[in-house]
């Protein structure tokens, strides 16, 4: 099974819509050659893009056959941690307002959030707030030569939050995310998952119902 396309829909920009869509017919291609029997999308338009392209080049009712013996990974790449490219300060808003965004929905009971035009989930979630608090604890420079120290990490972290807060308008909880998403980026302790903290803000405790009446 290949990845989910997270795209939906640009109903305001046909250019950029059309190279969102571009994206996840290429990405497809990219699934079905690899040898995937199936692919997931996270938005019912993309669904007819993700079946043309498996109807075409996957003829068969699966791809067993597909064995891929031209591909050799060894103990050590799957151990291999680095990644390409260099830590900058717009990355790091970016992983904030992921965040922010995130945990901003979820207190209000959604699961799944549309940010930039993709759909995330907590997964996307997960992986920002475990970069910010990596790079902060080991306090690692920017690509400009500063310190990702706490100071520095709140500092960018309420700018985006402010900057979110404006632009939702009034009802939402920005402000209650960045509490939590604080101690996610400069805390000393890393929870095992981002959500269970926020769990005391949405529910409530009530009376035992009897079985019967449920």
């Amino acid at each position: 099974m290949g990845g989910m396309a997270a795209q939906i829909p640009i109903k305001d920009n046909q250019q950029a819509n059309d190279a969102a869509m571009d994206n996840v017919r290429a990405d497809k291609l990219r699934e079905v050659r690899a040898g995937h029997d199936g692919t997931w999308v996270a938005h019912p338009a993309l669904a007819s893009i993700a079946a043309d392209v498996f109807n075409t080049h996957m003829p068969t009712p699966n791809q067993l056959h597909v064995r891929r013996e031209d591909v050799h990974i060894t103990a050590n790449d799957l151990l291999n941690m680095n990644v390409p490219g260099k830590i900058t300060e717009d990355g790091i808003r970016k992983n904030l307002n992921i965040g922010l965004g995130y945990m901003e929905g979820w207190l209000r009971g959604i699961g799944c959030v549309p940010i930039n035009y993709l759909m995330e989930d907590a997964a996307t979630a997960e992986v920002s707030r475990s970069q910010l608090w990596q790079w902060c604890r080991h306090g690692v420079p920017t690509e400009g030569g500063k310190k990702l120290d706490r100071g520095y990490a709140l500092k960018l972290l309420h700018e985006q939050a402010d900057e979110l807060e404006k632009k939702a308008g009034k009802g939402n909880k920005y402000q209650l995310a960045a509490k939590y998403f604080e101690t996610q980026v400069t805390g000393e302790e890393y929870a095992e998952f981002l959500t269970s903290l926020l769990y005391n803000e949405i529910t409530s405790a009530s009376e035992k119902t009897p079985a019967a009446k449920l």
